[in-house]
């Protein structure tokens, strides 16, 4: 059986990766999936403890952030389309030039 702690490092490291994502890059399309690979760092831990603690409460929170993150990503690629048909660009810098 595996370490508990192997799978939480392997879990913040992903969530910080996301994060650096994030915070650095400007197109929109590779911040949605440092979003993304954030959320599956989240599941990772829910899934980790679920199996450590022998219940399957973090399974079913997974699940639901599964659920989440799927209309998250129908409606970002919505908005990012949208976006680009409107200004030509996915830069994230550009969004503030969305006024009305």
């Amino acid at each position: 059986m595996e370490n508990l702690n192997s799978y939480l490092v392997v879990s913040a490291i992903l969530f910080a990766i996301g994060t650096i994502g994030v915070l650095t890059r400007k197109n929109a399309i590779v911040v949605f999936m440092c979003i993304e690979l954030m959320l599956n760092a989240v599941n990772l831990t829910f899934v980790a403890f679920s199996r450590h603690l022998g219940n399957l409460d973090g399974q079913v929170f997974v699940f639901f952030i599964m659920t989440v993150a799927a209309a998250e990503a129908a409606v970002g690629l919505a908005l990012i389309i949208a976006f680009f048909n409107n200004k030509e660009s996915i830069d994230v810098e550009d969004v503030n030039l969305m006024k009305w």
